[in-house]
């Protein structure tokens, strides 16, 4: 029976196995920390559960490269390879590591901003670390993709001519690839100018909705009917957008109704408030009840009432305009819209 060696296959059995148990006490020695000081720090426990299957994933891939290294794999010829594959997974794997630790350090921070901000400054904040959080993943996607190509000689060289002719290639590109990176550029001035915020109810194109999603190169505007509208980045610094929240979420709302000339404003008015007082969508702020306009055969009484936000503004708007309507068919039906005709006698 030959004399087991680590030089062999069979060490390399061995040695896979002892490493990958290793790994595995160590990685439960973490977890058990991890349990104990996660009484005092909730959001650890959060860390490791985020985290766990990058950290899993990279100890396996260390174990089998070290395993392997001091082993039968190592004296091969195609241990250059084998060895630029467990480097390359290392890399990957790393950067997974490292995006769920950002990804989770930024929604921490975002969590704690939104508990401290409300109205306008919460929803600036929030665009802002957003778009700061893609821009470091991107960032870590980049720099892992570079570290591979570079891995290899000949991307090397073919990065030290490039940047031999840094010049031109920065040019070529920026002709190329303008319209992109100006809708990159764009996506970052939108965050940063505070032009739009993640909440913020807006009117695009005619649609009326809210900015659901800011990203690097668009923007997701949710449609009330639950359409989304995707828009570059680019079309909120070159066009005039109409937004509802700019500096508060307060909003006064609009009714118009064409009536007779015979209307009872005195009385109107009266039922008007009465509606608006007994409402739970009216914030108290301001009302009035105008005639703003009269022409032909009708007069426009315009209804004015304040909500806190949009959604109660559109549900007092309804209300309001559904109950004059109806107190005004039961009460004083001579005050709704008609047309008359005069008929005169032949010659």
């Amino acid at each position: 029976m030959p004399a087991f060696t680590w030089e062999s296959w069979i060490g390399t059995v061995a040695a896979i196995g002892i490493a990958l148990v290793v790994a595995a006490s160590v990685l439960a020695l973490l977890a058990l920390v991890v349990t104990l000081v996660s009484r005092k720090l909730e959001w650890l426990r959060e860390v490791s559960r985020r985290a766990r299957n990058a950290l899993f994933t990279t100890a396996a891939i260390v174990a089998l490269w070290v395993a392997c290294a001091v082993t039968q794999p190592a004296s091969i010829d195609e241990w250059p390879a084998i060895s630029r594959v467990f480097l390359i997974a290392t890399i990957l794997s790393g950067s997974w590591l490292l995006g769920a630790l950002v990804s989770f350090g930024f929604e921490q921070l975002m969590a704690r901003e939104e508990a401290q901000l409300i109205g306008p400054q919460a929803r600036r904040r929030r665009t802002q670390l957003l778009v700061i959080h893609r821009l470091v993943l991107v960032t870590i996607a980049v720099l892992a993709l570079g570290t591979v190509l570079f891995t290899f000689p000949e991307m090397r060289a073919i990065g030290t001519s490039l940047l031999a002719s840094a010049g031109i290639v920065s040019i070529i590109a920026g002709l190329a690839a303008q319209s992109i990176l100006g809708n990159l550029i764009a996506g970052v001035q939108v965050a940063f100018t505070d032009a739009i915020r993640v909440g913020d109810v807006v009117v695009v194109e005619g649609e009326w909705g809210r900015i659901g999603e800011i990203n690097l190169s668009y923007v997701v505007v949710y449609i009330w009917d639950e359409r989304r509208l995707v828009v570059p980045c680019n079309y909120f610094t070159t066009n005039p957008i109409e937004t509802w929240t700019r500096r508060s979420d307060a909003i006064l709302g609009v009714v118009l109704m064409d009536l007779d000339w015979r209307v009872p404003m005195d009385e109107v008015r009266a039922e008007f408030t009465r509606i608006i007082e007994t409402s739970p969508f009216w914030d108290g702020r301001s009302s009035s009840a105008l005639v703003t306009d009269s022409q032909g055969g009708f007069v426009t009484v315009r209804f004015v009432m304040s909500a806190k936000d949009s959604s109660d503004q559109w549900d007092i708007r309804c209300e309001v305009r559904e109950k004059m309507m109806t107190w005004l068919q039961q009460n004083h039906p001579e005050a709704l819209p008609r047309t008359r005709v005069a008929l005169e006698p032949s010659p």
